[in-house]
């Protein structure tokens, strides 16, 4: 069974992108991860297209269109950290965490990260750690 998060696929301060390339980037890290096939990348940015997938409190959560749910092999989340924020449909965003979730398990994984990062002042001060172990811990509820 693959983790859901492995460290390798937190990856911290990135450079400025645009949205569609980050969304990219997280279905590439899925895809390359064992999470997802190929189709679920496109499945990805329709679905963001069709409805922001930005979340608030400078976070978004890139994921597939329902119809796209039959190229997910197995749940799982990547991480991307932007410091000096990215455009998402008009909001600034600094945590990008892409989901490839089987059923309903999507929605754990999005409570938790609510749960977690409760403010935007919970977010940039995550960001601003730069620390993998820091972000698995808090995502994970284990200790870095």
């Amino acid at each position: 069974m693959i983790p859901m998060l492995k460290k390798e696929n937190i990856v911290l301060n990135q450079p400025k992108a645009e949205r569609e390339d980050v969304i990219r980037c997280c279905g590439r890290m899925l895809v390359d991860s064992g999470y997802a096939n190929e189709r679920y990348i496109e499945g990805m940015i329709k679905r963001d297209n069709s409805f922001s997938t930005g979340i608030g409190n400078f976070i978004a959560l890139p994921h597939g269109e329902e119809a796209y749910k039959v190229d997910i092999i197995s749940t799982g989340i990547v991480i991307l950290s932007y410091p000096e924020g990215i455009d998402w449909h008009g909001e600034p965003v600094y945590l990008v965490i892409g989901i490839a979730a089987k059923g309903d398990e999507h929605l754990d994984i999005m409570g938790n990260v609510v749960d977690n990062l409760e403010t935007g002042d919970d977010v940039v001060n995550l960001v601003k750690t730069g620390d993998v172990d820091a972000v698995y811990a808090m995502l994970c509820g284990e200790s870095a």
